[in-house]
């Protein structure tokens, strides 16, 4: 069987997770981090004693202003920084265990995408690098950008693409080689308002169709509450988990979503979570 027979029972399926049911995914335990200053300067505490535990198929958001580790703590989880103290693991492995596996899918604030090649060769670029075989890697990118919406775009190259849509070829990027979980940070926070809303609720259809995992950085407390099964508030100086809010907004969600007063009241007993700002 293909792995791609795989994927395809996968994207079909479009519940959303019964929440309470999930397994843990990501264990995070007493997680600290300390930049240290190589001219032998005052080290920098970016995170102490962080606690969190993310289930398998939840979308949740670390938030919090500048400074306060959420990109630190994203970076950490994905193998991209080592902890200073504490223990992280993901599925009773280590990140760099998961990493390897090409478990993780990650996008960026910017979708770092090659001018020289077009859309479907971005898009199939992992998928190259592993060496899967070319029909695989045509049918997957295929797919990939039907689900993003870009179908009709695949010739194109990223300079002739909106900003949105740049970031639509990362997610599809990302998602191509089918990873366990996706990592995002803060990707779009280099958007007009207009484009982030749209986005918010393609990349909740995204989710409720491949049922990632979904990590989500932000500083933006609407969003947050927007997208998210639970936002985990961090604080700065040092970063630290200030709380950890579950939202139960209905899904699926829309721009009506935002004008209830729930979701209002979400954003005031966010803003009144954070310490030391």
């Amino acid at each position: 069987m293909s792995m791609f027979s795989e994927i395809d029972s996968e994207f079909e399926v479009s519940d959303f997770p019964i929440k309470g049911k999930e397994k843990v995914e990501i264990k995070i335990e007493n997680l600290s981090m300390v930049y240290h200053d190589k001219k032998g300067g005052t080290p920098v505490t970016a995170l102490k004693n962080v606690n969190l535990d993310i289930k398998e198929g939840e979308f949740i958001s670390l938030l919090g202003p500048s400074g306060c580790g959420k990109t630190t703590l994203l970076r950490i989880i994905a193998d991209l920084l080592q902890p200073t103290d504490g223990s992280i693991t993901v599925r009773g492995q280590s990140p760099r265990e998961v990493r390897l596996q090409r478990k993780y899918g990650i996008v960026f604030q910017n979708p770092v995408l090659y001018d020289w090649r077009t859309v479907r060769r971005n898009v199939c670029m992992p998928m190259e690098l592993m060496g899967m075989k070319k029909s695989d890697r045509t049918a997957q990118v295929t797919k990939m950008l039907d689900l993003v919406g870009l179908t009709s775009f695949g010739k194109k190259y990223p300079y002739e693409l909106s900003g949105g849509m740049q970031q639509r070829v990362g997610i599809a990027r990302a998602l191509a080689i089918n990873p366990e979980i996706l990592l995002m940070d803060e990707p779009f926070s280099a958007l007009d308002e207009f484009t982030r809303e749209k986005l918010h609720v393609d990349l909740l259809d995204i989710w409720k169709k491949t049922k990632k995992t979904v990590v989500f950085v932000t500083h933006n407390i609407s969003e947050a509450v927007f997208l998210s099964d639970r936002v985990v508030v961090l604080s700065p100086h040092p970063g630290r988990v200030s709380g950890v809010i579950d939202i139960e907004l209905p899904r699926p969600r829309n721009m009506e979503s935002k004008q209830s007063q729930k979701f209002y009241d979400y954003i005031t007993k966010i803003r009144n979570t954070f310490e030391g700002v």
